[in-house]
């Protein structure tokens, strides 16, 4: 993976904060910090859009039904009884 060499500008509390997450020993250097933030980011639009997804999916599923919680935990106790 080809790296590429970016400039950024911060405020001396978050160079602070950026320090601070450094010397904890969290990240050897901005860099590693900057990148993990970046994946975070990365993630955590992934997990909205497969959440929109969802959500588009239950919307488009058709006539919602009244919930039958008995069975539900029926399910779930045959669920949990296959795996032990």
């Amino acid at each position: 993976m080809s790296m590429h060499r970016k400039t950024i500008t911060l405020t001396e509390q978050q160079d602070d904060w950026v320090k601070g997450q450094i010397e904890s020993g969290h990240y050897g250097n901005d860099s590693e910090y900057i990148r993990d933030l970046i994946r975070r980011d990365q993630q955590a639009k992934e997990r909205l859009a497969m959440l929109r997804d969802a959500l588009a999916d239950g919307e488009s599923s058709g006539k919602p039904k009244p919930l039958d919680i008995s069975a539900i935990k029926a399910a779930g106790r045959k669920r949990m009884k296959a795996v032990n």
